[in-house]
């Protein structure tokens, strides 16, 4: 398998084995299923990396981070579990597995595994979301909008919708569910490296709320703020963001 292959399927299977742990674990109190997601997936993806590209360094949430990623030219961004409250309840399917490869400074390959909804985006090609006629419908967080969401809801007349992870929200952007993802609550470069590698290879804008590049495999990995959009919604996103 190339690389996006890679990404694809180790996102895909990852997917496969949370499915099991939920179904395994549909009685047991959500921490231990959250808990478990985390530990299974994780393991599953590091095994998995080890034997098919023992040369490459990983990063991920759930493990310790290794300081020989810094000085390595590729380097696989995963979060094993993406959205853990959403996999915690029994009827959500707004949670995602995330692979991304980073190399000799850029994202390369990702893959967002949906794996409630059957469903997986990868690199290197990826279908433009079509264009919306109504008003441009902007996700946030399930908790509490970001200020930040609420200036470029007011600015673009748009409308503020609810949903879990991260992953989940990038497709959505990419599948033409919804127009625009605005996050400035923090994050880590695992939260976003494989959804903005998917955004990229749809066409879609992607950038720091105040329109910098978004840069991964650093040696601290917070990025905590992060746009993704239709291109057309870039320039006002931005400006309502300053």
């Amino acid at each position: 398998m190339n690389d996006h292959e890679l990404a694809a399927h180790l996102a895909t299977e990852a997917g496969r084995l949370l499915l099991e742990v939920r179904a395994e674990l549909s009685d047991a109190p959500a921490a231990e299923r959250k808990a478990q997601g985390d530990r299974r997936s994780h393991n599953f993806l590091m095994a998995q990396l080890a034997a098919s590209r023992p040369a490459d360094a990983v990063l991920s949430e759930e493990g310790v981070d290794n300081p020989v990623r810094l000085t390595a030219e590729r380097v696989w961004i995963v979060d094993p579990l993406d959205g853990t409250r959403e996999f915690s309840e029994l009827d959500r399917d707004d949670w995602a597995v995330h692979v991304a490869l980073w190399e000799r400074g850029d994202l390369v390959a990702g893959a967002v595994a949906l794996p409630g909804q059957g469903l997986t985006i990868a690199t290197p090609e990826v279908r433009a979301p079509s264009a919306h006629a109504g008003a441009p419908r902007i996700l946030v967080s399930r908790t509490r909008p970001p200020a930040a969401a609420v200036r470029v809801r007011d600015a673009l007349g748009g409308d503020l919708v609810e949903m879990g992870s991260a992953g989940a929200k990038v497709a959505a952007v990419v599948q033409g569910r919804a127009e625009v993802y605005v996050h400035a609550g923090g994050q880590y470069e695992w939260d976003s490296a494989a959804p903005v590698a998917v955004a990229r290879a749809a066409g879609l804008h992607t950038s720091r709320i105040d329109g910098t590049p978004l840069r991964y495999n650093r040696a601290d990995p917070l990025l905590p703020d992060v746009v993704v959009c239709q291109p057309q919604f870039a320039a006002a996103v931005l400006e309502a963001l300053q």
